[in-house]
């Protein structure tokens, strides 16, 4: 696995207005934006006190260029980077850091309790494929779709664990968008971590969701890795800070 090399400053504009693929349980429909990221990493601390990204199960990053972690907890992000010639220091590469962006990071609610429709919403909502929609490093990272009115409301967005028992490896995505259901179309990111699912050893989950066309459900294999390949888009989600 090689992360894709860009120039030094890792801000291109891009012509393409969209791309269309097709999968009957995927909104895959996708807008291009002028910023690239090349890879999606965890941003984790180390014992003694180094940072670094873990890229895969197998792959660590040093940044050569960052001492200082830009975080101050373990957060997925999207990053613009390059490999480099130099010191990894007990790391699987050694990377230049161009630029990095982190985005919601939260835990997933396990076994919730109450009234989950009131407490959780279950507003429409559409996971788009992308090779930012993936399970690995423990999180489920979904890049999602919904309508977004022009009142910066934030919606609110949650994965529930436990609400099956015939299949505990079965979750919800659950959006409470707060009454901001009419506008525009908009894409965000959002990562869960999942270390309490009760996964008996599988290598897949079910994420079942309420689309714009009924409900939904779609499995994930864990770790199959996240970096752009040359044909893919790179975009960032431009709506991810108003996501909760």
């Amino acid at each position: 696995m090689t992360i894709r090399k860009l120039l030094m400053g890792g801000i291109v504009a891009l012509a393409t207005a969209s791309v269309m693929t097709s999968c009957d349980d995927w909104d895959d429909t996708y807008y291009v934006f002028p910023y690239q990221a090349n890879a999606m990493v965890t941003v984790k601390t180390a014992n003694d006190g180094d940072w670094y990204m873990q890229l895969d199960d197998e792959t660590t990053l040093y940044a050569t260029n960052m001492h200082q972690a830009p975080y101050d907890k373990e957060v997925r992000a999207l990053v613009n980077c390059y490999e480099v010639r130099e010191d990894a220091n007990g790391y699987t590469k050694a990377v230049y850091v161009n630029w990095i962006d982190s985005f919601l990071t939260k835990p997933a609610v396990v076994k919730p309790t109450g009234d989950i429709e009131k407490t959780y919403g279950n507003d429409p909502i559409e996971i788009v494929k992308s090779w930012m929609t993936v399970a690995e490093d423990g999180y489920l990272t979904l890049r999602i779709r919904t309508l977004w009115g022009s009142n910066n409301q934030p919606h609110y967005i949650n994965l529930l664990t436990g609400l099956n028992p015939d299949n505990p490896n079965e979750v919800e995505l659950r959006q409470n968008a707060n009454g901001d259901t009419q506008g525009h179309w908009g894409d965000a990111l959002v990562a869960f971590k999942l270390k309490d699912l009760p996964t008996n050893g599988e290598k897949t989950i079910t994420v079942k969701y309420n689309s714009y066309s009924g409900e939904k459900k779609v499995d994930f294999t864990f770790n199959q890795g996240s970096v752009a390949q040359d044909n893919e888009e790179i975009e960032r989600a431009p709506y991810s800070a108003r996501m909760k």
